[in-house]
């Protein structure tokens, strides 16, 4: 049996965390975005991870690592969500789930969703929102074993300002209590 958890992240997981970002980006988004258009330098992303994972501009927003062993083996990201539509003192949203593409189906996704669902309602949030690529289903079929569902509600990112990297997504819900 592997050693395996879930914490919150550290700072000093910063590298780590941004390393498995850019790399499963590059899978997640390949040919759905320009690899040209992702960014590379994990030295600059770690920088940006340091510095949020330091200082969180609010209580809820939370990063939490999957662990095997003492390696970070994936991670998610919550924090009140912003939608428009949403209350963000009940309505939270989780902005990223990654699971290494070399540990998936291993458990780490679902402890790691099950501990930010923890988180979130230990933050006393009600509902949790995701915005999932409208492709990546994958990840819809994690999260609708999981219980979550799509909520009509979709939106088109213009990746690079000009209108030609436009990235289609979803969103998802789940009610975090009873």
């Amino acid at each position: 049996m592997s050693d395996v958890s879930v914490r919150i992240a550290w700072s000093d997981d910063a590298p780590a965390i941004a390393e498995l970002q850019l790399r499963s980006w590059r899978e997640m988004y390949a040919g759905v975005v320009p690899a040209d258009a992702l960014p590379t330098d994990v030295e600059a992303a770690a920088g940006a991870w340091h510095a949020s994972l330091s200082r969180p501009g609010d209580a809820r927003n939370r990063v939490l690592v999957a662990l095997e062993r003492n390696r970070v083996v994936g991670f998610a990201i919550t924090s009140p969500a912003s939608d428009p539509d949403c209350d963000p003192i009940v309505d939270a949203e989780l902005s990223e789930v990654t699971i290494d593409p070399a540990e998936r189906g291993k458990g780490h996704g679902s402890r790691l969703l099950q501990a930010a669902a923890d988180t979130l309602v230990a933050d006393r949030f009600e509902r949790a929102v995701l915005w999932s690529t409208a492709g990546d289903d994958g990840l819809r079929a994690f999260l609708t074993e999981a219980g979550w569902a799509a909520d009509g509600a979709h939106r088109e990112l213009d990746l690079d300002g000009s209108g030609s990297t436009l990235l289609k997504q979803v969103r998802l819900h789940t009610a975090l209590t009873g």
